[in-house]
């Protein structure tokens, strides 16, 4: 199972509810509702009930844990309580909204019609939702360094490393963190770090720490009269700071821009043949086609204009068929925007007849496309704009050096590289480009900044349920976003409340 990004709470308000109730006002209650599947809602949580009114503010805030990889659907139903029945099935139903918990969270603010079935509104009652992250986002940064270690190696000094540690309310000692070694030095002054409060201290204010201390070798002290200490280890600097989430970057009106691109070498096999990867099945689907599916129908809701550049590389395309590593999938190289998700499945319905599959695999002029327009965002010096590549490959890369070149240059930038690796081929290349490895780096042996690259092999989902490629593709995704504005140093943008009339 996917680990909940956060836990969301919901404040729910409506205004010109149905009038159920003769000679009073409906006594409405929301009820929050998530799709399990196959067209079933399972019931998450309800509000109180708020007697004789048509424009409820409910108190009573809804809870909902909060994944960015996978969409959450969510139904919201408000009702005419009149009697004690925890049962819902013998009240008046004054409408309702289906939505996803994504576009809850990326407006800030959502506003719906109610509708007592679909097509067919309950008057004029509407909804409004917002959403707030469940959080203490407090974290305790720390600068500590100690002097005149003990000489621990024979030819050389000592490595020292730190470890912090604290008393957990049943007594035991708890590890807190550790820091990294340092290598031949009795001196050090160990990174920056930051712990969060509750881990650090559950919170708690009260609790003492001890700013500079001695270091005391229990069998030294015994054996030498004159003996002092094996060093000292002080504290240089403690703050207590708020430390961002994804969400607060997300719901500060931080956009995420999706562009795809679309592996039409010739080793994908001629598309008119059922065993071509791209070849569409006569349920209209084939690899690709759910990859794109998949990941978009969860990015879409984090993009206000859902217009999404999509591009193809690797073929020989119209109308000279010259080969191509960066061509428009809708073939209008000035507007290779498409609307929506199922406007880039569309455009990659109508480009398959009319392009020649050909090679070689080459990643890097797709990568540099997207870091240019990341490149111009970054250059607002504001956390407003994300943008998220996703590759869709059969093979290996032909231009590595160049892609690794690259990737280390787009881990400067607010991207991400996201790599779906179809078919049965060798993916070691892709494998290696995934930051998870730590020794990516450039032509000129310079590290990558940040990970930025997940690379996921479709086949391993071949028989698992629709969602699982998404929440694996993008899990890293919030982490990533984060990473990126805080080694800049950006908070959130903070956007004018909207006003109440």
């Amino acid at each position: 199972m996917a680990q909940c990004v956060t836990k969301i709470e919901l404040s729910i308000s409506c205004e010109n509810l149905l009038d159920k109730d003769v000679g009073s006002k409906s006594d409405p209650l929301c009820v929050l509702l998530q799709n399990i599947g196959d067209d079933q809602w399972a019931e998450l949580d309800r509000t109180e009930r708020v007697k004789n009114c048509q424009k409820p503010e409910f108190s009573k805030k809804l809870f909902i844990d909060y994944y960015f990889e996978k969409v959450q659907k969510i139904k919201f139903g408000v009702y005419d309580i009149d009697n004690k029945s925890f049962d819902l099935n013998d009240d008046d139903y004054l409408g309702g909204t289906e939505c996803s918990l994504g576009q809850i969270v990326s407006s800030k603010r959502l506003t719906r019609p109610l509708e007592l079935k679909k097509g067919k509104p309950a008057g004029k009652g509407t909804i409004m939702i917002s959403a707030a992250e469940i959080k203490d986002t407090r974290v305790v940064n720390l600068e500590i360094e100690a002097r005149s270690l003990d000489k621990k190696d024979f030819l050389g000094k000592s490595d020292p490393f730190l470890e912090f540690y604290k008393q957990s309310d049943s007594g035991p000692w708890q590890l807190v963190y550790r820091s990294e070694v340092i290598k031949n030095n009795t001196n050090p002054c160990w990174r920056r770090f930051s712990v969060p409060l509750h881990t650090f201290c559950g919170g708690d204010f009260s609790k003492p720490i001890k700013v500079e201390f001695e270091c005391i070798h229990p069998e030294k002290k015994q054996k030498k009269k004159k003996y002092k200490n094996s060093g000292i280890v002080i504290i240089k600097s403690c703050k207590i700071e708020t430390e961002y989430s994804f969400l607060d970057y997300i719901m500060g009106g931080c956009q995420i821009n999706f562009t795809v691109g679309i592996d039409f070498t010739g080793s994908n096999g001629d598309p008119k043949s059922p065993d071509s990867l791209h070849f569409i099945s006569p349920n209209g689907i084939n690899e690709y086609l759910i990859a794109i599916w998949s990941v978009g129908n969860v990015v879409q809701d984090y993009d206000t204009d859902k217009l999404f550049p999509a591009f193809g590389f690797g073929a020989q395309v119209p109308p000279n068929f010259q080969i191509s590593h960066e061509f428009a999938l809708n073939f209008n190289p000035n507007n290779p925007y498409c609307e929506g998700v199922q406007g880039i499945v569309d455009a990659y319905r109508q480009a398959l007849p009319q392009i020649q599959l050909y090679g070689p695999t080459n990643f890097s002029p797709i990568i540099n496309h997207v870091a240019r327009f990341a490149a111009q965002a970054a250059q607002q010096r504001i956390a407003a704009q994300y943008f998220i590549l996703l590759i869709i490959t059969d093979g290996e890369i032909t231009d590595l050096d160049e892609t690794r070149q690259a990737i280390v240059s787009a881990s400067k930038l607010p991207m991400s590289v996201i790599i779906v690796g179809v078919g049965n081929a060798d993916f070691k290349a892709m494998e290696f480009l995934d930051g998870d490895n730590g020794v990516l780096r450039s032509l000129t042996n310079e590290p990558v900044a940040r990970d930025i690259v997940q690379f996921v092999p479709f086949r391993q989902f071949k028989n698992a349920p629709q969602e699982a490629l998404s929440q694996t593709v993008l899990a890293e995704v919030p982490k990533q976003l984060v990473s990126y504005y805080k080694m800049q140093g950006w908070a959130p943008v903070k956007l004018p409340e909207a006003k109440k009339e």
